[in-house]
C-alpha cells in the first residue's frame, strides 16, 4: 500500500487546506521536507496557492548545508520568493517575538529520527511554547519515525533538560513528530491550536518497519545518510560524548565507532562475552577508517560497524542504546584506564561544567554503569527497564497509528 505523508495529504485534499485560506502561513522545514515526487514542500505549498509568508529552519539550516554539530545558521531572505527565513539554530533557539508576528499558522514538516537527542524534537517544543504564548496555530505534517515503535533507554532526569533533552522521555521514543507534539502539549500544559495532518497507510510494524519502500531516503541532517544510521542513532549518538570517533569525516557517520588505539576485533569479542543477548538483531563488523575531519582526523582508526540491516536485522530485537553502551563497556573492560569520556571543557550544546555523555543521556546512570568494573548487563537492564515500561504506558493513548 502506498503511504501518503502529511504534506502529500495536505496538497491532495482541498478540504484539509481550507482552514489555511486567508491565513499567513509559515513553514518549518529542512532538505528532507519534500513531497512524494521530491518537490520541496515550500515550492509545493506556494504552487498550491498557500500564502507562505515566512520560513523557519532547524539545526543544520533549511538548506542542510552545515556539517558539524553546533554550527549556527544565519537568517536570510529566500532568493526565490523574497520571504524571510529565520534560523532556530543561530542567534536564537526559540523563535523571537518578531518572527512570530510574521504568520498565523506554522506548518511543521520535519523528518525526525525517533531519538530524544535529535534536536528537531526540542525545536518542536519551543515552537509550541511560542505559539501558546502568541496565540498561533501549529500544524504538524506528519512523517514516519524511521526507528519505528520500539522504545529504549532511561528517562531524562529532572534538571538535565537541554536542547538535546526536551523533557522526561527515553532515548528512543517511538513516536512520530505529530504524536510527540501531542505529548508536549499534555506534558507542559500548553494552550495551543494544534492539529496533525496524519499519514495515510503508515504501518510502523509493517514492511520496512516504519519506512515505506517506495519513498527515497533524503538526509534530514548532513550526517543522517541512510536508514541504517537512523536505526543505530539512538546508540551511536552517545559517541558524541566520547573521545572515540563516531565516523564524522567518513561516508558512514554514526553507524560506527572506533579509535586509533583500540583493537576492534577484541572489542567485538568482549561485547559478545559480556552481553551476547544485547547484540540480537544486528551484526557487528570490524573495519578500518580514516576521518577527513573531526575526531582522530587523518589517522587510521580501528572501528566497529553496526549493521542494522540485511538478513541479520531483527527490528524487535535490535536495541541500539544497549549495543553502544556495550561497546563502551567492552573498551572499559579491555582498557581500564582508557579516557572514554570527553571532559567538562567540551561544551556540548552550550552546556557548562558537565560531561557531554551525561547531557546526552539525561543523567549519569549510563556512564556510571560503564565505569563500574563490577557492573554487569543486568544492572543496566534494571536501570532502564522500568523507565522503558513507564514510557510505553505514558504514550499509549497518544499513538495515532496503531
Amino acid at each position: 500500500m502506498t503511504v501518503q505523508f502529511g504534506i502529500d495529504r495536505l496538497l491532495a485534499d482541498p478540504a484539509l487546506r481550507k482552514p489555511l485560506e486567508g491565513q499567513r502561513v509559515a513553514l518549518l522545514a529542512h532538505p528532507a521536507s519534500v513531497t512524494a515526487d521530491l518537490t520541496h514542500s515550500l515550492d509545493a505549498l506556494v504552487a498550491a496557492g498557500i500564502n507562505v509568508t515566512a520560513v523557519f529552519g532547524p539545526q543544520h539550516g533549511v538548506r542542510g548545508d552545515l556539517q558539524d554539530n553546533m554550527m549556527e545558521s544565519p537568517d536570510f531572505t529566500d532568493p526565490t520568493y523574497g520571504m524571510p527565513v529565520f534560523s532556530l539554530y543561530g542567534e536564537v533557539r526559540r523563535p523571537s517575538g518578531q518572527s512570530m508576528h510574521t504568520f498565523d499558522v506554522m506548518l511543521v514538516d520535519l523528518q525526525d529520527l525517533g531519538c530524544r537527542i535529535y534536536t528537531y524534537v526540542t525545536t518542536l517544543l519551543y515552537i509550541l511554547e511560542a505559539a501558546s504564548e502568541h496565540g498561533k496555530a501549529v500544524w504538524v505534517l506528519d512523517r514516519p519515525n524511521p526507528a519505528g515503535r520500539p522504545v529504549e533507554g532511561t528517562l531524562l532526569q529532572q534538571g538535565w533538560e537541554s536542547f538535546v533533552g526536551a523533557g522526561p522521555m527515553v532515548m528512543r521514543h517511538g513516536l512520530t513528530m505529530g504524536e510527540m507534539g501531542r505529548w508536549f502539549i499534555r506534558q507542559f500544559n500548553l494552550d495551543v491550536d494544534y492539529r496533525v495532518i496524519g499519514m495515510e497507510g503508515w504501518q510502523p510494524d509493517g514492511p520496512g518497519f516504519g519506512w515505506p519502500a517506495d519513498r527515497v531516503w533524503i538526509n534530514p541532517s548532513p550526517n543522517a545518510a541512510n536508514l541504517n544510521m537512523a536505526r543505530a542513532y539512538a546508540g551511536t549518538v552517545m559517541i558524541e560524548g566520547a573521545t572515540l570517533s563516531e565516523g564524522r569525516g567518513t561516508t558512514r557517520p554514526l553507524e560506527l565507532f572506533g579509535a586509533p588505539d583500540i583493537d576492534a576485533k577484541a572489542v567485538i569479542a568482549e561485547m559478545q562475552r559480556l552481553a551476547p543477548e544485547w547484540l540480537a538483531g544486528c551484526r557487528l563488523r570490524d573495519i578500518w577508517f580514516e576521518p577527513t575531519f573531526h575526531k582522530h582526523m587523518k589517522v587510521l582508526n580501528s572501528g566497529v560497524f553496526i549493521h542494522a540491516e540485511g538478513a541479520w536485522y531483527d527490528h524487535a530485537a535490535f536495541r541500539p542504546w544497549r549495543v553502544q553502551a556495550l561497546g563502551f563497556k567492552a573498551i572499559r573492560s579491555l582498557y581500564p584506564d582508557y579516557p572514554i569520556w570527553r571532559g567538562t571543557d567540551f561544551k556540548y550544546e552550550y552546556t557548562d561544567d558537565v560531561l557531554a555523555i551525561d547531557v546526552i543521556n539525561g543523567g549519569s546512570g549510563l556512564r556510571t554503569w560503564v565505569d563500574d568494573a563490577g557492573a554487569v548487563a543486568g544492572d543496566l537492564d534494571a536501570l532502564a527497564g522500568p523507565d522503558e515500561a513507564a514510557w510505553r504506558e505514558e504514550i499509549a493513548d497518544l499513538l495515532i497509528y496503531v
